[in-house]
């Protein structure tokens, strides 16, 4: 969908067309954030649905003008079709609680009227989604529906209440869930502050489960909250600098995700109380960003680009912990690594996975056991072919996967050697000339492929998954294919969409996942 954003100082660029679904506007507290939303309502005026759980929670005159669609909007219009006039509701919240009613009483006259009480059931109403995802985020309420209201029954008192009797947070969340139901197909939903009222431990899976239930529509948040900002995954995120009110220019930038902000703006990251997790990978494009992102929700992810920075950057800030103190760990990809280079970064707070390479932690038994089952399909079957075609694969490499074991292994055995230091040139002299005469290159390459022989042989698949670097193997293994999938990526938006779910699946899955990684 085509964004129109307000007029730059310089660029006068004012336009976007991204691939993406979400977008995050930050700004400091006066830097024009605000009304950089409402330049862009006003350009997306029919499409645009305006949330503010601080609006609504507050007493709010029916007659307030805003660009796009509102639920107070809603609620006037849905008065002048109505005989019956509601004078007694204050805030948004409660007309947002008559919308729902009212679609209840509607979805019920007609059923009386179209079908007898012995056909089918009932339709599925906004009213029932809400319940559903809002009891998942508090599990000790339930809400009841008698004598046409809702009552909401849980904590000390047994007695039925009002939702107006809510606390802040849990108003917020139900205002957030059902409000997103009443914005028309493919809208803009603009949020201010998805922060306000949510505790920081439940933030992320409430915003998670609102986009699943309006995927068809873009969001697009107005915050000053770095540690929301980077809890959006797939997400473009504008940097508002400053605002000429005289002029109606904006000093902004586009980043590729939150996890891009320049040095001065990452540095707010230090008061987060989330730990830190370095990874591999440039932007949200990258499947270790992706990936990584939603199997440890507990991070605040920070992508570096390679290994080495990964490395450097973790050491570096486990170092500087007395200053910030903020846990940190990193990631890095096994590859052709030795078990006692993998120790050594153990140590060092940095996770190696038990599989060569990100792309095949997707190809580990649990996964495609979940993946298939979803997709209605036997399990085991999935299982042993991709297995034997993988297997195969390798078996016809191993005198490539072992040759390139070898080249990685002795590069680093020179490495560690030409560091040695000398007291004279003529020392350093003569070791250089005698670099590799303990190197012995045909007898590692011939130990590695008696080893990885073996592994075929034997059908040890996980021992391959660790070993085996190939970029080919998962769209050439059959499981993107045998699952229905087009390619690898269709595959792994499936995995990443299970894992953003609240079931026991996307448990299972994350568990799984995260035993291999090695950082629990």
């Amino acid at each position: 969908m085509k964004i129109e954003l307000p007029t730059h100082k310089t660029t006068r660029k004012a336009e976007l067309t991204p691939d993406l679904r979400t977008f995050t506007i930050i700004g400091a507290n006066g830097a024009g954030k605000s009304r950089f939303g409402d330049d862009i309502a006003h350009k997306q005026k029919k499409n645009i649905f305006r949330l503010s759980a601080l609006k609504a929670l507050f007493v709010t005159p029916t007659n307030e003008v805003s660009v796009g669609t509102t639920i107070t909007s809603l609620f006037n219009e849905l008065q002048k079709k109505t005989t019956y006039r509601i004078e007694t509701v204050e805030t948004e919240f409660e007309r947002l609680m008559y919308l729902l009613m009212y679609e209840e009483f509607i979805n019920v006259m007609a059923y009386k009227h179209n079908e007898s009480p012995n056909k089918g059931k009932l339709p599925r109403t906004k009213l029932d989604r809400v319940q559903r995802q809002w009891e998942n985020i508090f599990p000790q309420n339930k809400m009841l529906r008698a004598s046409g209201n809702i009552s909401i029954v849980g904590g000390k008192d047994p007695r039925p209440y009002s939702p107006t009797r809510l606390s802040d947070g849990e108003k917020t969340v139900l205002y957030l869930l059902a409000s997103v139901l009443f914005a028309h197909p493919q809208s803009i939903i603009m949020v201010e502050d998805p922060e306000v009222f949510l505790h920081h431990s439940i933030m992320k899976t409430v915003w998670d489960t609102v986009e699943q239930l309006r995927s068809d529509c873009t969001f697009i948040y107005l915050t000053h909250d770095l540690e929301f900002s980077a809890s959006r995954n797939d997400s473009c995120c504008i940097w508002v600098k400053s605002f000429d009110a005289e002029e109606q220019l904006w000093d902004y930038e586009i980043l590729h995700s939150p996890n891009d902000l320049p040095e001065d703006v990452y540095l707010d990251l230090l008061g987060s109380r989330k730990p830190i997790l370095f990874i591999e990978g440039t932007d949200n494009r990258s499947i270790d960003v992706r990936l990584y992102t939603l199997l440890y929700p507990e991070y605040t992810i920070k992508p570096l680009g390679g290994c080495s920075k990964v490395i450097e950057t973790t050491r570096t800030f486990n170092d500087l912990k007395s200053f910030h103190h903020i846990e940190s760990h990193g990631i890095v990809d096994r590859d052709r690594r030795t078990p006692k280079e993998i120790n050594s970064l153990q140590q060092r707070n940095i996770a190696v996975p038990d599989v060569a390479e990100i792309e095949n932690l997707l190809l580990i038994e649990p996964v495609m056991r979940i993946v298939a089952q979803r997709m209605g399909l036997n399990a085991n079957n999935v299982v042993d072919i991709v297995r034997t075609n993988i297997i195969n694969m390798f078996r016809e490499e191993i005198d490539n996967q072992a040759l390139l074991h070898t080249r990685h292994r002795t590069k680093r055995e020179i490495e560690c050697f030409i560091d040695r230091r000398s007291s004279n040139i003529d020392d350093y002299e003569h070791h250089i000339r005698t670099l590799t005469s303990d190197c012995n290159p045909r007898q590692l390459f011939n130990e590695l492929r008696r080893e990885f022989t073996t592994y075929a042989s034997g059908r040890e698949y996980n021992k391959i998954l660790r070993v085996y670097n190939q970029k080919s193997m998962l769209p050439n293994c059959g499981i993107v294919q045998l699952c229905g999938f087009a390619n690898k990526e269709k595959y792994l938006k499936f995995i990443l969409s299970i894992l953003r779910e609240n079931s026991e699946e996307a448990n299972n899955l994350r568990k799984a996942m995260r035993e291999v990684v090695g950082l629990q």
